[in-house]
This record gives C-alpha cells, sequence and structure tokens, in this order.
C-alpha cells in the first residue's frame, strides 16, 4: 500500500452502505485508510422487516458484536427457515421447508439425497426437506436456535430485523471505528481526465474529495450507472415481478422461528415475525396485476382492511450492473443491482461482494490489478442466484392464474440451471453436478435438494412398492433429532 492515507468515500448509507463501511473500517483499522459516508437527509430508505441468511451471523461474529446489543435495538428475531405455501399445488405438495444447514445435519444429508434418488426412482420413501435438516425441527417446534454450551455442534441461523433500525445501530457502531459521517446533498459528481471519479460536490458548498468512491445511493446508481454509464443487465426475461406492496400488522404472539413466502395470484406474499410487530407484504408483477388490485389482494390475505393498516408501494430494478466494479468506483447494493428478495439474498450479497473485494484489492496492492477477476467471480454470484431463484417459478404447478402459467412455460433459462434440472430428472447425482458446475459458494446440494423435492418434482409412484430402503427411517432420523430437540427452549 502507499504511504499516502487511501481515502475511501461512501455514498449513501441504509444497511449496506453502514455495513460496508463497518467491514472495511474493521479490516483496514490499522492501516493508512479514511473513510467517509455520505448521505442526504432528504432521502429516506426503504426500512422494511427483513430476513436474512447466516452469513449475517458470521458478520456480527467478526465485528463482536453481541447478539444481546444488536438485536433488541432492531426489533430482531431468530430464523431458521423459509416456509414456502402454496407454490406447487399439482404435485400434492401444499407447503415445504428450506431450512438453514448445520454441522448436525451431516449425519442426515446423504441419506436425504439417496432417499431423493430413491423417490426419483418411484418408490415410496420420506422426501420432507424439514424432516431431513436440524433447522426444520427447530422452526416446526418453534425452538430457538441459541445453542447450550454442553452441544457439540454448531448451529446456524440467520435473523428477522426492521432494515431502517439495522441501519441506524451500524451506523453508530461505525462511528466507533472512525467513520467519517457527512449529511450531505450531493449535486454534482466530478471526474478526472481519465474517466476516474474525483470529487463529489455538495448543495452545501462543500467539495469532498476521494480514491476510492462506493457507490451506495440505491436504484439510482448516482456513481456507477449515472456517472460512469455502467450498463444495467435487466433480468426481467426470467424474474417477472417488479413491484410490491408492504404492510405492518401486530406482533404474533406465537411467534415463529421461520420466514413464510405464501404464493398468491401473481407473485408471494412475506411474512416477517419482529419482536414489535409482523412484516408482511406482495411480490408481483405489475404486468399481471395493478398495484391497487395488489393491494386488494393483500388486504385480502392478511385479513386487514383500510383502516387497520398503512401500505406502501415499492418498485424493483431486478437486474445486475455489467462491471460492479468500474474505473475506482465499487457499487453494492441496490447500486449493484437486486434479486428480489425470495431467498433473502440482499444483504447476503452485500456482505460477501465487500469481503471478497477486500481480498482482491489487498492481492493487487490496494489497486485495480485484479478488478476484472472480481467482476467475474460476483456477476457470476449473482447469475447462480438468479438461477435457483428463477426455478422457484419455473417448477411452480399452479393453474390459477395467466401469471403461474408464464412463468411455468417461461424457456428463458440459463445453462448451469438446464444442466441440473436435466440431472434431477434424468435421475443423475444432482451433487456431483454441482460440484462440477462449483456452484457451492451460495446454493449448493442439500437447498437443490430441499427445493426439487419441496416442490415435489418426482415421477407417479411405481405400482410395485418393495417397503424397505427408506434411509430416514432406517438411520431413525426421527429420534436422533428429537433427542437433539431436548437441548433447545422456546424461544
Amino acid at each position: 500500500m502507499n504511504a499516502s492515507p487511501l481515502n475511501i468515500v461512501i455514498v449513501g448509507g441504509g444497511t449496506a452502505g453502514w455495513m460496508a463501511a463497518n467491514l472495511l473500517a474493521k479490516r483496514w483499522q490499522h492501516k493508512a485508510v479514511s473513510i467517509t459516508l455520505v448521505e442526504s437527509p432528504d432521502i429516506g430508505i426503504i426500512g422494511v422487516g427483513e430476513g436474512s441468511t447466516p452469513t449475517l451471523k458470521r458478520f456480527f461474529e467478526d465485528m463482536n458484536i453481541a447478539e444481546s446489543d444488536w438485536m433488541a435495538a432492531c426489533n430482531a428475531t431468530y430464523k431458521v427457515s423459509i416456509q414456502f405455501d402454496g407454490w406447487s399445488p399439482e404435485s400434492g405438495v401444499g407447503s415445504y421447508a428450506h431450512p438453514f444447514i448445520s454441522q448436525l445435519d451431516t449425519f442426515s444429508e446423504r441419506p436425504f439425497y439417496v432417499n431423493c434418488l430413491t423417490r426419483r426412482m418411484g418408490l415410496d420413501v420420506n422426501v420432507t426437506p424439514g424432516d431431513f435438516l436440524f433447522n426444520g425441527w427447530l422452526a416446526k417446534h418453534k425452538r430457538s436456535p441459541q445453542t447450550p454450551a454442553n452441544f457439540p455442534f454448531r448451529i446456524e441461523y440467520g435473523y428477522h430485523f426492521d432494515s431502517g433500525l439495522l441501519g441506524a445501530f451500524l451506523q453508530r457502531h461505525a462511528h466507533t471505528l472512525g467513520v467519517n459521517h457527512k449529511s450531505r446533498n450531493i449535486e454534482r459528481v466530478q471526474c478526472h481526465p481519465n474517466g476516474d471519479i474525483a470529487s463529489l460536490h455538495t448543495r452545501e458548498g462543500e467539495i469532498i474529495e476521494g480514491d476510492l468512491f462506493i457507490d451506495c445511493s440505491g436504484f439510482r446508481s448516482l456513481l456507477l450507472q449515472q456517472t460512469l454509464k455502467v450498463p444495467f443487465k435487466s433480468f426481467k426475461d426470467n424474474l417477472f415481478n417488479d413491484a410490491a406492496v408492504v404492510c405492518a400488522t401486530d406482533a404474533l404472539e406465537d411467534r415463529p422461528v421461520e420466514t413464510r413466502s405464501t404464493a398468491l395470484s401473481t407473485g408471494w406474499a412475506w411474512q416477517i415475525p419482529l419482536t414489535n410487530r409482523t412484516g408482511n407484504g406482495y411480490v408481483y408483477s405489475s404486468a399481471f396485476i395493478s398495484p391497487e388490485d395488489a393491494e386488494k389482494e393483500l388486504r385480502a390475505h392478511l385479513g386487514v382492511n383500510d383502516d387497520d393498516a398503512q401500505t406502501r408501494h415499492l418498485t424493483m430494478k431486478v437486474g445486475q450492473v455489467s462491471e460492479h466494479w468500474s474505473r475506482n468506483c465499487l457499487a453494492l447494493g441496490l447500486s449493484q443491482g437486486f434479486i428480489e428478495p425470495l431467498e433473502a439474498t440482499a444483504l447476503h450479497l452485500v456482505q460477501t461482494s465487500v469481503e471478497i473485494f477486500m481480498d482482491h484489492y489487498e492481492k493487487g496492492g490496494f489497486n485495480d490489478q485484479y478488478r476484472a477477476a472480481y467482476n467475474k467471480v460476483i456477476g457470476e454470484r449473482f447469475e447462480r442466484v438468479r438461477d435457483y431463484i428463477v426455478a422457484h417459478y419455473k417448477l411452480n404447478t399452479r393453474n390459477d392464474s395467466e401469471y403461474w402459467r408464464a412463468n411455468r412455460n417461461n424457456d428463458v433459462l440459463s445453462e448451469s440451471l438446464l444442466q441440473l434440472l436435466d440431472v434431477w430428472f434424468r435421475r443423475g447425482d444432482l451433487q456431483q453436478e454441482i460440484q462440477r458446475q462449483k456452484l457451492d459458494s451460495h446454493f449448493g446440494a442439500t437447498s437443490w435438494h430441499c427445493l426439487l423435492a419441496g416442490y415435489g418434482a418426482f415421477p407417479r409412484l411405481a405400482a410395485q412398492q418393495p417397503n424397505q430402503g427408506d434411509l430416514y427411517k432406517d438411520n431413525n432420523l426421527a429420534q436422533f433429532f428429537s433427542g437433539c430437540l431436548l437441548n433447545f427452549s422456546a424461544q
């Protein structure tokens, strides 16, 4: 690293901006790095109830922030699974769970894979995802994932939280790490003759210079897309949803430790249980339903009328930029891209994007030597997350609307996804195919087995059944998990 200090300027706050500020400040606290976050006082944040993957747990552990310090401040609850209701009714599966994977599941993942293959052969064995993964048991029995000290296995879990409150908490923590905060309105971005960003010119008359700029300005992408003209690649050809209506209701008395995703006529509704309220929203496609009708459907789904709860309407720009790191600018969060929130990947992608960037930046001696390699890695991650989300729509068996039929009939699929589905339906080794494609960075073999088995993507049962070969029974997994469950208390 050069002797002169590295001046990093982050544009935009919220969870993406403040998470980036914390990660950068913590990792480079002993280097000559100055970090300034600039956010407009006139631009609010979305601030809905949000869910995470277990990577957020690792974030707080790396930052040395205790759950007791941040969860209460953000009305947070534990999340061990996602429950999908009504996505594949014609297969005979009313709902299924996608639990997070824990160390304990090393005893049951292989039996799950084998049973799925056996069921693809037409034999009647247990392939219920929530039965094979311990977090499925925690979710079913509404147990907290907090693990007693004498339990020898690590349990992974995520959280539900108020995203606005989380951003505010991360802001306060970033201040303790020396991050500078400026409340300014940016009116103009000045570039060097070579095209790099040089400075921000504010309405307040201040000029803020920097060496490295991080764009966390949301969908408007002030730096990367507006200033540097980096193209945006839309995913609308196979992810139709582009809007949402959100509504908060009272907190649930019997609070679950899972997110609920319910298929509706033109999309799906989420349920996020917080300590003080329940976050709800309907993600839909504006090509198939109007905002007014979407709101009516959400209200009917929740059983609330116009006087019971207020709603907000949001639009989504689904896709990713062609370069996440261009010149001396890195885009994060909505500025870099967005994949609809079905599997709670938004904050996960922010966190991993920052971590991978720091690895590449350090490896290159704090310059852009590995920028192309970084863009390839992050672009690929967005594409593969997209594949997993697209599969939820492609495999649906609903016939109640043109929306669901259009999703099922959509053949705009990546080669990677086509190969995965081909292996599954040809009764091949899905785990081997995932390893061949090197897809374990986000959704690995167990996640794909949860999705495909959960959707009931199997042939009809054979006429003759041997009534044996069910590894769920043969390995006494119900007894094993029931015994483990005794170590965990209700939340």
